[in-house]
């Protein structure tokens, strides 16, 4: 299984910079097995049946990216180097991860002006990255962050254009709970109001999982051979709630339906057993063709990255070929691509 094999060709013009309004205007591609039919998101209570339950991620994103200034007094008076830093993943006793850019400018022990209530010290270097130890904790700390910070946009939308204040809702599930990610659960930015309750009176049900999304998201697959690609690990729970209904679910012969692939995963690290089970963690399951799925019987979900481990994971569910199809489908059709891009709701011919 080579990485080639999950390869495709995409027009420059189909990668979306900003999320249509209102969020469930967007387009669904339904595919039920290699059958592919053209529908907009707020169709699918259509595709849907009574007794299903769909899987929500409610992890809440947090403005992760800072820019900064590092003053240093040296022979010469009083220097100054602009920091950006982008927030990873939280340490015990308050600490971050953190990638600072340019990370030479700083040493370990000085500090990172972010604004007038914002500032974190440098702890130490590790493996390229930051350990940030900030002035505030808590609510004070987010509160603080939710001043000066920005949203994390993904690297295709950041190399196009720059954060700005409408991503801070854009970039945000209207069931955000929990603070953690640093990338939004994007299928799930396709949920308003209106869809959720066309839903429940569809008799639609809902489980909230959480698992907060990491930027290695985003890490390249640099290996050929796919199956030796090493996951990074993301922090994530199901409740004994969540597990409790899922189950209920599965035995009554509802359809389980995470909404995204990192709502998937999660579902499917708890059921590693073969059962849904309670579980709370750091998980590191790497989803790719040939992989038994014991919960997810469908996903809804956006439009991926060439050769990444979320086409590796669809293509698991799908079936490769059923795949290839589906991307020529969309691409031909004009759909909108990646985390502001259009929709899918996948399911498996059975």
């Amino acid at each position: 299984m080579n990485l080639s094999d999950f390869d495709f060709d995409l027009p420059e013009a189909l990668i979306a910079t900003r999320p249509v309004s209102p969020r469930s205007s967007a387009r669904l591609l339904v595919a039920e097995g290699d059958q592919i039919t053209d529908a907009q998101v707020f169709n699918l209570p259509d595709w849907l049946r009574p007794g299903d339950r769909l899987v929500l991620n409610d992890t809440k994103v947090i403005p992760a990216r800072l820019s900064g200034t590092r003053r240093r007094m040296g022979p010469e008076g009083e220097t100054e180097a602009r920091i950006e830093a982008t927030l990873l993943e939280p340490r015990a006793g308050g600490a971050w991860a953190a990638l600072l850019k340019p990370l030479k400018k700083v040493r370990e022990g000085e500090v990172i002006r972010f604004s007038d209530a914002l500032s974190a010290t440098l702890l130490a270097k590790e493996d390229g990255q930051a350990v940030l130890e900030f002035n505030l904790l808590g609510d004070d700390f987010d509160a603080a962050l939710a001043q000066a910070g920005a949203m994390p946009l993904p690297p295709y939308i950041a190399a196009k254009r720059a954060a700005d204040e409408q991503d801070k809702t854009d970039y945000q599930t209207i069931f955000a709970r929990h603070s953690g990610a640093v990338a939004a659960p994007t299928a799930s930015l396709h949920f308003d109001d209106a869809l959720l309750a066309a839903l429940r009176a569809k008799g639609v049900a809902f489980t909230h999982v959480t698992l907060h999304v990491g930027a290695g998201t985003f890490l390249p697959v640099k290996v050929d051979d796919v199956t030796t690609h090493k996951m990074h690990a993301e922090w994530g729970e199901v409740s004994a709630t969540a597990a409790a209904e899922i189950a209920a679910t599965k035995a009554a012969g509802g359809r389980v339906i995470p909404v995204g692939t990192t709502a998937l995963r999660l579902i499917e690290t708890a059921a590693r057993g073969g059962q849904i089970a309670p579980w709370q963690g750091d998980t590191d399951i790497f989803i790719y063709p040939g992989f038994t799925f014991n919960v997810a019987d469908a996903l809804m979900t956006n439009f991926h990255l060439p050769k990444s481990t979320l086409m590796m994971l669809v293509s698991a569910l799908m079936g490769q070929d059923t795949v290839r199809h589906i991307y020529a489908h969309a691409i031909a059709e004009g759909y909108r691509f990646f985390s502001y891009g259009d929709a899918s709701l996948l399911i498996p011919a059975r």
